[in-house]
């Protein structure tokens, strides 16, 4: 299965369910779809959900490149970085943008 039909069959399953909350419980399966696309980009790409509030708010998700995966200093980052390719905002279906 490609990665977005495997992403669509994880959204049914969990709507399936009945006991999905409208937004956050779908952002595992986003986190999945954004991973699997990633890797395969040049730099590779990865999702990170739920960042901390860096002075903008609290996006609900950012694509980290490779490079910043790798900068630590013991358990710490060094220099903590935005997110290079971009942070993600998710609205449940239906709502306005």
């Amino acid at each position: 299965m490609n990665p977005l039909e495997t992403y669509l069959q994880e959204l049914r399953d969990i709507r399936s369910t009945g006991a999905a909350v409208k937004e956050t419980s779908y952002y595992g399966a986003l986190e999945r779809l954004f991973n699997n696309l990633g890797k395969d980009l040049k730099p590779k790409v990865r999702c990170v959900i739920q960042l901390k509030n860096r002075g903008a708010g609290m996006p609900d998700g950012g694509l980290f490149t490779a490079r910043q995966f790798q900068r630590q200093s013991g358990n710490e980052p060094v220099n903590p970085e935005n997110p290079e390719r971009g942070v993600i905002e998710i609205k449940g279906t239906g709502e306005p943008g």
